[in-house]
Order: structure tokens, then sequence, then C-alpha cells
């Protein structure tokens, strides 16, 4: 290691973070207030601190050196010097190991100890103290990486967003139980690569993973100490490496090796990132990177009080977009996926943080105008979870063109119509439609609105149908924790029950939820899991758990392998089907002065609903009929898009329906194509004439194809 202090050289201020060249590592880290900078490296086992090299070169606040002995895996951290004034939001503590913002490669794991605090915890002053430990030997590392890699062919598949069926998965839960991937790769990258995996996403008709957080991350120390985890993973600590918990071989190639094989079977990667807050948490947090490098530039600071943190995202502390160079580190992050791990998009987690210029939400803020000008992330998918926990940060309906928007509205006004609540069908009927009265004024499309009913943070479609209530007590908060309105019942029984009627309607409510948010117009959104029947007892906030509770079981049942059979077929009918997933809104009038309309609501008597009608309180049955002759829309080509009519009958009462069936076109009849009353969805053979009726079974889901009488 002597070389390496034989020959430092000054290097370059940038590009930031550990960058190998061919020939040597060029370092540059960002600090404005810092007063020297040590660069330190370890042993291949990141045991032992061998050198430390102050950083000399300063250039536009860039701290740089060049080592030319230095090779890819070589192991480094920073330690950065200045004041320690937490009353002016200084909190330099170089006796603290600091990960590196830009690090491509984070190994090793966080082992808690007080050592971690740039305070000394039990004084009497606490986070104004200093504590002088050196926290070293429990810190992670940071990794030199070589970025080579044979990408070959590979391209993003470029899936239209009107064309997309999203499947929302945990990279660990997936594949921990899955009987077919070996158990080396089982909850890791290289198992999603895996034969069963793809054959299974490919069967389902998903066209896009959107991966759970899977940049390096933290598990709080209150956790830990409990014998739980971050699960999830919302608690980032490096926004440029993929986690190693997720690695069976622990090289970045294997995320590399991922994304191509799911783009060689044509599926889009969507990565669930955080860049809202880290995992430092507040004042009494521990010094892991940011807070240390420079706690003043990297965090939102309180104006009158710089020693506590703003905090829009319930986490303590919120990364401060103000700042341009913590703004470039998340814009470098962003193209860095795109650029060298080729992932297709983007999912923002608590996005209305990212758009706070001061203390409100700034839909034109800079964050949205550098996003939407850059050459590269202009051109992949934008997803905003549209709140965060400030005030005035539910920006449903608010986000810029170019972004598409996870729709709680859609998920609570499903839920509640297939719970039975009354005066919702016009409310229904604007959710089914992609929720024009959130998107149209913008010029947005109905692919603004991704749709879902269950996500990860909730219940399980299983259990949305099987509890009353949450029942989080595993998370040791005593069932405080999670959210208490989740518009679910249970049908009878609290959790599982040997009750064959209550079990067959469940099914049912099953099925209703799935066939209503695939037939929806906007983006499908499924929860891994919810196609095999997976259920987490009733837990509702299963952040902290690691378990199987959490990991998919994949051994099936009977009802289970009915229920995947219906959420294929019900995919395969909205693929084939333009009129399920339109580019434009519907209109609901005629089409070029013709007698056809692209959409009609109609009553159980067949006739259409009138204005008034739609605000019954009553009313729980609903039809809704589809043109697939006035579709009105072209392809790439430019050639006219024709499809078949349809129509699907909704209804939400415990009591069958007799419901008549339009008389639209001489010699026509509808054939039942799936109706949820049924396991797969699969109805008896026969055509029903128009003007005759068909009895809509309580609680059920009905799909009709208009066509010729045999």
């Amino acid at each position: 290691m002597a070389n390496f202090l034989s020959a430092v050289w000054p290097g370059n201020p940038y590009p930031r973070g550990a960058t190998w060249d061919g020939e040597g590592v060029n370092f540059a880290l960002f600090s404005e207030h810092a007063e020297k900078v040590e660069l330190c490296l370890f042993d291949p086992t990141g045991r032992r601190e061998l050198q430390r090299i102050e950083v000399r070169e300063h250039t536009d606040q860039i701290w740089h050196c060049y080592l030319p002995d230095a090779r890819p895996g070589l192991l480094y951290g920073y330690r950065v010097y200045g004041p320690y004034d937490p009353a002016r939001g200084h909190r330099f503590n170089p006796n603290k190991l600091l990960l590196e913002p830009y690090a491509k490669d984070i190994v090793g794991s966080l082992r808690w100890s007080d050592s971690h605090f740039g305070y000394r915890i039990g004084h009497r002053n606490e986070d104004l103290s200093f504590d002088r430990r050196d926290n070293a030997a429990g810190m992670p590392k940071c990794r030199v990486i070589d970025p080579a890699f044979s990408w070959g062919d590979d391209r993003s598949p470029r899936i239209s967003w009107h064309d997309m069926v999203i499947y929302e998965l945990h990279v660990r839960g997936l594949t921990m139980r899955h009987p077919e991937v070996p158990p080396q790769l089982r909850g890791t990258y290289g198992g999603i690569a895996t034969g069963p995996v793809i054959e299974h996403l490919k069967r389902l008709g998903v066209t896009t993973v959107e991966l759970m957080p899977v940049h390096a991350f933290v598990d709080d120390r209150h956790l830990v100490e409990k014998g739980l985890s971050n699960y999830w993973g919302y608690n980032s600590i490096g926004f440029f490496a993929p986690d190693h918990r997720y690695s069976a071989s622990g090289v970045v190639g294997e995320f590399k090796t991922m994304v191509k094989t799911l783009h060689t079977a044509g599926i889009e990667v969507i990565l669930d990132v955080v860049y809202n807050h880290t995992a430092e948490g507040n004042h009494m947090g521990p010094t892991l990177s940011f807070r240390g490098i420079d706690n003043a530039a990297y965090y939102r600071l309180m104006p009158d009080d710089p020693r506590f943190y703003m905090d829009f995202t319930g986490c303590g502390n919120t990364l401060n977009l103000q700042h341009p160079r913590v703004l470039q580190m998340i814009m470098d992050s962003l193209r860095y996926w795109v650029i060298d791990m080729h992932v297709d998009g983007f999912r923002f987690d608590l996005a209305s943080a990212l758009a706070r210029e001061l203390h409100e939400v700034d839909r034109l803020g800079a964050f949205f105008d550098i996003l939407r000008q850059d050459p590269v992330l202009s051109q992949v998918k934008l997803i905003a979870e549209p709140w965060d926990l400030g005030e005035g940060g539910y920006q449903v309906g608010n986000f810029p063109i170019g972004w598409a928007e996870w729709n709680d509205r859609y998920r609570d006004t499903v839920r509640a119509y297939w719970k039975g609540d009354g005066g919702l069908i016009g409310e229904f009927a604007t959710r089914l439609t992609g929720s024009s009265d959130l998107y149209e004024h913008s010029s947005r499309k109905p692919y603004a609105s991704v749709n879902f009913v269950t996500a990860h943070d909730g219940f399980t479609l299983h259990d949305l149908v099987s509890y009353n209530g949450k029942h989080n007590e595993a998370n040791g908060e005593d069932n405080r924790d999670g959210n208490d309105n989740n518009l679910s019942w249970n049908y009878g029984a609290e959790g599982a029950t040997d009750d064959p009627k209550i079990n067959t309607l469940r099914a049912r409510q099953k099925r209703n939820l799935l066939a209503t948010l695939l037939f929806s117009q906007g983006v499908p959104m499924l929860l891994a899991g919810d196609e095999l029947g997976h259920s987490q007892s009733g837990n509702n906030n299963t952040y902290c758990q690691d378990s199987e509770l959490t990991w998919l079981d994949w051994d099936l049942s009977d009802d289970d392998r009915e229920l995947l059979a219906f959420v294929q077929r019900v995919i395969r009918l909205r693929r084939e089907h333009p009129v399920f997933h339109r580019r434009h809104f519907l209109q609901g009038k005629r089409i070029h002065g013709a007698d056809i309309k692209d959409i009609r609501w109609l009553k159980p008597d067949g006739t259409e609903m009138s204005d008034h009608e739609w605000d019954h309180d009553f009313a729980r049955s609903l039809g809704m009929y589809l043109s697939g002759e006035a579709l009105n829309e072209s392809d790439r080509r430019g050639r006219p898009i024709r499809d078949d009519n349809f129509i699907v009958l909704f209804n939400a009462h415990h009591d069958a329906i007799h419901f008549t069936l339009p008389d639209l076109r001489q010699g026509a009849c509808w054939q039942v194509l799936l109706d949820t009353q049924y396991l797969a969805g699969l109805a008896a053979d026969g055509c029903y004439a128009g003007d005759k009726g068909y009895e809509l079974q309580g609680r059920s889901l009905v799909l009709l194809l208009e066509s010729q009488s045999p």
C-alpha cells in the first residue's frame, strides 16, 4: 500500500465519485463547508484502515485527487474536517468514517454502536456534544468498480404507456420461497433472471416490473435491536449502489445481468427510488455520510434554528434540492441508472417533497424543469407518488406533462364500491375511464393514471377481503402503525376461515377487483403475489418483516391456481383489445356525426343513465358499453385501429340483478367472455340476444362481447 502514498496526483473535480479510467482512479467529493478532507483506504476485508491520504486539491467546492496505482476492488471511505456547530447547521466529525454519496458499490453491513453518532449519547446536551470515538470498524465501505459489462445489443423494450401492465415486486420477497430457483440465487437479482421467474412474468402478461428500492440502504438501529429490519428499503444511504443484500455474486454486474435478461424477455425495469430523505434521520440520527460531509448543504434545515431539520417525509430529514450540488447528485444518479444500468424509468417515493422550492410544493420547480429538458431522463418513464407528509403535499393530478402518478383516488373508490358503499357509481365511472377530472385539464392522457387496488404499503388483495382491521402486532408497535382506513371487509370472519360461503365470496371479490383494475383506462399496477393469493396475515405495514410473512409462497393450492389462471386471462383480454387501454379519454358523444358513441353508461333496464341518476345513493349496479368501432385512434403508421364492442356489467349489491342488454345492432347478440361468479371467470357458452336479460349475480362482474347471432 505504500505505493499509494508515493503517487498522489491532483486529479479532476469531475466526474464525482471514484472513477476507474483504465490506468488509475480519480476521487472527487463535494463539500462546501469542509476545512480538510482525508481519503481512507482499507484492506480487502474492510476491517483495517491502512492509509489516510489528505485530499489537497479543492476546485469549486469539490475535493479531488488521483491515485495512479489504485485499482477496482479498492475499499475506501472519507473523513471530513470542519466546524462542529449544530446551532449553525454544521456537524463535521472526522472521527466518523463516511460513505461517499457517489459510491457505485457499498460492501459490508452497518454494525450498530454508539460510535456511529457524532454526539455523545446520554450526554446532558446530547446532539450538542461531540463524540471522539472512531466508528470505522462497524461501517460499510465504498468499493471502486470496473464498470465494463457486455451489454451486447441490449435495448429498452420501450413499451408504450397505454400498453403497460406494471408488476410491483420486492427483489428478495419474490423468489425466497420459489422451489425452482436455485437456493443460492433466491432473494437476489440473479433469482429474478432465472427461467422460472421470467416464465411466470411472461405467462402472467405483465410488461414492466417495478422494483421496490434497490439503492443501498440501512436497517434502523431500533429495528435491529428488535430482530427486525428495513425490509422495504425506504432508508437509502447510497443513490448509485445496488444493495448487496440482493446480490448472490457480490458484484454490480449481477444487477446488469438481471436487467439484460428481462429486456430480452421484452420486460421493462422501473426502479422505486427514494430521493426525498436519507437513512441519517433527524438531529438525533447517526453520522454515516451526508451529515458528516456537509450537513448544511445536503439537508433542509429549519431557517430559524439550523440545529433541526425540515421533515416533509416523516423520516426525520429532507434532502436539500435547493442546493445545486445536491440537485446535481440526484440527476447524476438518475442518469447513471439509465445509462450504465439500462433501467427504463423510475417511480419517485413521496415525490411532492422533491418539488418543494421553499415550504410549498411547486410543480414547476427546478427538479421538474431539469428533468424535462434532460436528453436522457426526459425519454424514460417517470411515475410520481404524488404526495408527502408536509402541508399541501397531496398533489394527485398536479404533476407536469410527461409524468404518470399513483392514483390513490382510484384505489379508494374501487375498494369502497366493491365493499358495497353507496353513492359511488359516478366516482366509480370516472375512475374506470382514466380519471379525466384529474389529468385531462393539463393535456395529459389516461395513462397518466397508474391505477392500483393494492400496493406494498397496505393490505395484499387476499387480506383486503379477509380482514376488517390491521393486525400489525409483529411490528412491535402495539398495532399503532399502519393505516386504519383500509376500506376492507372480512365478509363475516376475521382472517382465515373454513366457512365455504365466506371463502367463495372472498374469492369472487378478488376476481371483481382484479377485473375492474384491468378493464379500466390508465396503467394498471399489480402487487406481486396478488395473483397467487398471497396473505400477510392482516399486517398492512410489513416494512420491517423480512420473513415468510412477506416472501411469496409458490406452493399453490387449487384455488390459487384458479386465481392465477383468471389473472392471466384478464390481462390477455386487455392486451388483445385496445378499447381497454385507449390513448385518449372517452368522450361519451357521437363520433364524426355517426350514431356511434365511444361509451354508454347503462342502467339495469338497458337504457342510458341520465345526469341526475348518478347521485342515487342506492345504486350499486352499472353497465359500461365500449365501442371498438368508435376508437377514433390510429397506430404508429397512421392506420385506423378497430376493435369489437363490449359491455362490462358491475354489480356490487348482494342480490342478483336482471340486466337487460341493449339491442344496438340488428341480428347481434352478446357473448359472455367472463363472469366472476365462476372460478376462472369462464362462463357457460351461449349468446344473449339484444333486449334479452342476463342474470347478473350479486357481487359480480361480467364481460360481454357483441357478435353475430349463430
